[in-house]
């Protein structure tokens, strides 16, 4: 979370220089760090768009001791529900605000025209219901956000939507999914500029390299494990939220991790190095066991084409690959 002391004190959000709170899309773990300091916080959940915007219903912001987090149109009307977020902290009434097309607001306009929908609620540092957001996180099970602004709990979120109003139009259900995770073998300039983006990309992101250098990477936010990916990846879990790239170009290390990944449900598994490769290599997996319907989804030489081959080149085919993995409909939790 970016500091911006003046952010609840009135300050508009949009004349900050720099507007790094943007960047942050899951309020997870700033939420969780307003728990653990005992600080109460106040979620803005986005949940209802009619027209264009920026950012679809489910987008949220996070408000704590100041400091902002999220975004909803890019400075439109950030600075505003941060004033209304000063005031749910002091009171503890949610504020429900519509911006656009019949706003009470005539003065706060949406250059995209069309119209937002917001509902502002304070989380106090005893809620149940947080504190179980958090654990699920943890345990990577999806779950719904379940409020309508003074009354929030958690409920099973498989196969949910996003978010919905279907209930009752003033009680929202927002859906939140296990943290987008990518697991990546290998050490050469490739492998590291991929690991390096996935984390600036608020991937939780681990770094295998078998035998590797015994000091950590010189990025922060990756984790790094020196052990074969065949025996981390079990330690470690794959879940449809994980992605596995192996990028050791050595058969021995990357196709044990990729048929592990492969048989326990990866939402992507992709393994580089030379087309002509690929017979031999899936020929090495089915003797191992793999079915067809896995190898299916294994991608050999990963990424959009056309980008280039240079490692950041590399890095960006593959990563938005993954994404586009992740988000078949366009819907991020």
């Amino acid at each position: 979370m970016v500091e911006d002391p003046d952010v609840l004190a009135g300050k508009p959000i949009a004349d900050a220089d720099w507007p790094l709170f943007g960047w942050s899309d899951d309020v997870r773990p700033n939420l969780a760090a307003s728990l653990a300091a005992s600080r109460p916080a106040v979620l803005a959940t986005l949940y209802r768009v009619e027209g264009s915007a920026p950012r679809g219903p489910g987008a949220q912001m996070l408000f704590v001791d100041g400091r902002a987090s999220g975004y909803f149109s890019g400075d439109c009307i950030e600075a505003d529900v941060a004033r209304h977020a000063a005031e749910v902290l002091g009171d503890g009434q949610p504020r429900r605000l519509h911006y656009g097309t019949g706003s009470p607001w005539i003065d706060i306009r949406l250059r995209c025209g069309g119209a937002l929908y917001v509902l502002v609620e304070r989380i106090l540092p005893d809620s149940h219901a947080a504190r179980g957001l958090l654990r699920n996180a943890e345990e990577r099970m999806p779950c719904l956000w379940s409020t309508n602004g003074m009354r929030q709990e958690l409920l099973p979120g498989e196969g949910a939507p996003l978010i919905s109003t279907a209930l009752d139009p003033l009680h929202i259900r927002r859906r939140f999914d296990p943290p987008r995770r990518l697991i990546v073998s290998g050490g050469d300039p490739g492998a590291l500029a991929l690991a390096h983006l996935a984390a600036n990309a608020q991937f939780d992101t681990i770094l295998l390299r078998p035998a590797g250098p015994s000091g950590p990477p010189p990025f922060a936010e990756v984790r790094y494990l020196r052990e074969e990916p065949s025996r981390s990846l079990p330690t470690i879990g794959v879940d449809r939220w994980t992605a596995y790239v192996g990028a050791t170009h050595e058969d021995h290390h990357d196709l044990g991790g990729c048929l592990y990944a492969l048989r326990h449900g990866a939402g992507y598994v992709g393994m580089i190095g030379a087309k002509s490769r690929s017979p031999e290599r899936l020929a090495a997996l089915e003797a191992a066991g793999a079915t067809r319907k896995e190898l299916a989804q294994l991608r050999l030489a990963p990424g959009i084409a056309g980008l280039g081959k240079a490692p950041w080149e590399v890095a960006v085919a593959i990563l938005a690959e993954v994404m586009q993995a992740f988000n078949p409909t366009g819907e991020r939790a």
